[in-house]
């Protein structure tokens, strides 16, 4: 049975994509629906997608949307809004900065200040190449979703004991593998990405896999007010959760549709979330792209069905 893909907000839908301005589609959304909201707004630095304005006119247009955000979600649930530096003549202002009172001031509780490091971007030479943004994790009240143990990574040292003591001999750490903390070592999505579109700001599908298996459960929705090309969507829809998000790009939206279309037909290829990151002079065993497949609504992840080699910047 195909996915039930609209334009228009439905709660028996499995993923809504509303081509249009953000600040219309939020308000058709029922109070109390989303168990995450997740996004990259605009930087204000005159992307296609965007009119460079006045920083305070930003952070009020900013404002606008986070409190209808916080409308739309329930009690228990989360919003993470990823962000990084707004420029201005070479001097960076970390918008995550100017943001965080926004959301304080309307009673949410800061979780995590979650650190996204990658490792490649824009070089400068009058400061240091930036190579870090930041994912803000806000709940709405003190009991909240967080399924740690569905996003834990391979522990350093996993036959380590404890050498003294009652537990002598056990294992010390947890043997689902760590907590991964709050530094995110994933690589951005730049050309030779396997998830590479025409989109210049594309986050990977890895970054909202984590949030949306931590911070939601099946069924829920997940919605997304900066919709872009649907890595959003993707990364719900692969996990048995629903999808909504508004785009005010009429290209985007169409390449999220073929990403979707795509992954229903087991054919849209992602980087896995258990994939190192490429290192040359390392030996770990290459971990090729996986095809989603979106069939049936199980989310699978297929094994890669071809050779993938690696090599220089590949990650």
């Amino acid at each position: 049975m195909p996915l039930k893909i609209l334009d228009y907000f439905d709660p028996q839908a499995d993923c809504v994509l509303y081509q249009g301005d953000t600040l219309s589609f939020l308000p058709t959304i029922p109070d109390e629906t989303a168990d995450l909201v997740v996004t990259s707004p605009p930087y204000n630095l005159g992307k296609p997608y965007e009119k460079r304005i006045h920083i305070d006119d930003y952070l009020h247009q900013q404002q606008e949307v986070i409190e209808l955000c916080i409308r739309k979600l329930k009690p228990n649930g989360s919003i993470c809004w990823q962000v990084g530096n707004y420029v201005d003549k070479g001097e960076i202002i970390p918008l995550d900065i100017l943001l965080y009172p926004i959301f304080a001031g309307a009673g949410l509780k800061l979780r995590n200040r979650i650190i996204w490091h990658f490792e490649h971007g824009l070089h400068t030479s009058r400061r240091f190449s930036g190579r870090y943004e930041v994912i803000l994790w806000f709940t709405k009240t003190d009991e909240y979703i967080f399924n740690l143990d569905a996003v834990r990574i391979p522990q350093k040292y996993p036959a380590k004991k404890h050498f003294k003591g009652p537990k002598k001999g056990q294992l010390s750490g947890n043997p689902l593998g760590k907590n991964p903390s709050d530094v995110w070592i994933i690589p951005n999505v730049k050309a030779n990405h396997v998830e590479k579109t025409i989109h210049p700001c594309q986050f990977p599908v890895e970054l909202i896999e984590r949030l949306v298996l931590a911070l939601t459960n099946p069924g829920g929705w997940v919605i997304d007010p900066f919709m872009g090309v649907g890595t959003t969507a993707i990364a719900a829809l692969m996990h048995q959760r629903k999808a909504a998000g508004a785009e005010i790009m009429p290209e985007y939206i169409q390449i999220a549709r073929e990403r979707i279309a795509q992954a229903e037909a087991g054919r849209l290829r992602v980087r896995p979330m258990d994939r190192p990151v490429y290192d040359p002079h390392g030996n770990e065993v290459l971990v090729p792209p996986k095809y989603v497949s979106l069939s049936m609504y199980q989310g699978v992840l297929l094994d890669a069905r071809e050779e993938y080699q690696t090599g220089e910047g590949q990650s």
